[in-house]
């Protein structure tokens, strides 16, 4: 009896069958994250602080005398020390901003009046009239809200951090159950290659974010501008926003500038000399820094910060270039998805064929 060569029913699945399938998939798993987004947002947040203590970890144990076992809790403290940080100079500052903020109103009714008799209005509008169209009481509930849910974040990104922590001692023992024999070997070339990219990307970000700060913390102290750290640390956060966080390092003090400085020019200053340290670091330092591209499409970059900002709101804005890394070299290892992984990277070329 003749034997005919054995034959698989996914060989004869239509290639558009397995793109629906994909997509129905991709469309679901985005509406699981989205109504979970509250207890993943800050789970993603704590795997970046954990990537953060890798990199701390690793210059320290490499770069400075410090005993490998010291390393950890070194930059764990380290970490730790500069999130407290974070969150301390937000609400010092904006309380101080808060506070300051009726000095603020009489400059905003001189720019006004400036504004309306350029444009030739007889009655120029002001704060306070503008202040009471807007009702502000009818708005205190949702940024008590907000407040509430910052520091319901916050516990859950220190809580979700203490446990990953705990568990790297056992994650190899893990890996060799889930991925026996060769297996293994890839599962942790995978691994190396998400934990590179995203460190690589992680550390880039920070250097320029570091220098675009001190160097628009000295335009804003030539020109005068008060408040000057807390400017310069939201500037580093905004950072690591792609595409937007640039317009929201360079306005946000601008805006501020032109109601708290006695000139016009001191605010076009401090817009044109922190345009032009963005462009210097963007431009001629940060390609050097990067060494090699991450080799992620630029378009993609802009519809993965709408994407994952649009599902894990400002936590996925921040974070929406490591996971599109994250995906992608996933994607690559898989050979049903390889497709997506090509479309993701730059030059089409995502990682080796398997």
């Amino acid at each position: 009896m003749a034997e005919f060569p054995e034959s698989s029913a996914h060989d004869n699945v239509p290639s558009t069958l397995v793109a629906g399938v994909t997509i129905i998939a991709v469309i679901v798993v985005a509406a699981a994250c989205y109504a979970l987004r509250e207890v993943i947002s800050p789970f993603l947040m704590a795997v970046f602080l954990l990537l953060a203590i890798g990199g701390f970890e690793g210059f320290l144990a490499r770069r400075t005398p410090l005993p490998h076992d010291a390393a950890l809790p070194v930059a764990i403290l380290l970490v730790l020390a500069l999130f407290g940080l974070s969150i301390w100079l937000i609400i010092e500052n904006s309380a101080h901003i808060v506070a300051e903020s009726g000095a603020y109103a009489d400059r905003l009714d001189g720019l006004l009046k400036m504004a309306a008799d350029k444009m030739g209005l007889q009655a120029a509008p002001t704060i306070d009239g503008l202040f009471h169209q807007l009702d502000p009481g009818k708005y205190a509930a949702t940024v008590a809200a907000e407040v509430g849910h910052l520091a319901e974040g916050t516990f859950l990104v220190l809580i979700y951090l203490g446990f990953m922590l705990a568990s790297r001692v056992g994650f190899g023992h893990k890996l060799n159950e889930l991925f026996p024999g060769e297996r293994h070997d890839e599962a942790l070339a995978v691994i190396a290659r998400i934990q590179n990219g995203v460190e690589g990307y992680v550390s880039v970000q920070t250097l320029a974010g570091v220098i675009i700060a001190l160097g628009s913390a000295m335009i804003m102290a030539i020109a005068g501008l008060s408040h000057i750290w807390f400017w310069a640390f939201l500037i580093f956060l905004a950072n690591y926003i792609p595409v937007f966080g640039v317009a929201i390092g360079v306005l946000l003090p601008t805006l501020f500038g032109l109601v708290e400085l006695d000139a016009i020019w001191k605010a076009v200053l401090i817009f044109v000399g922190m345009e032009a340290v963005h462009f210097v670091t963007s431009h001629v330092l940060l390609p050097r820094m990067q060494g090699r591209s991450l080799n992620i499409d630029p378009l993609i970059v802009l519809l993965s910060l709408a994407f994952w900002g649009a599902i894990f709101g400002a936590a996925g804005a921040f974070l929406s270039t490591p996971l599109t890394v994250i995906v992608m070299v996933i994607c690559a290892e898989i050979p049903g998805a390889r497709a997506v992984a090509v479309l993701l990277s730059g030059d089409g070329k995502p990682g080796a064929a398997r």
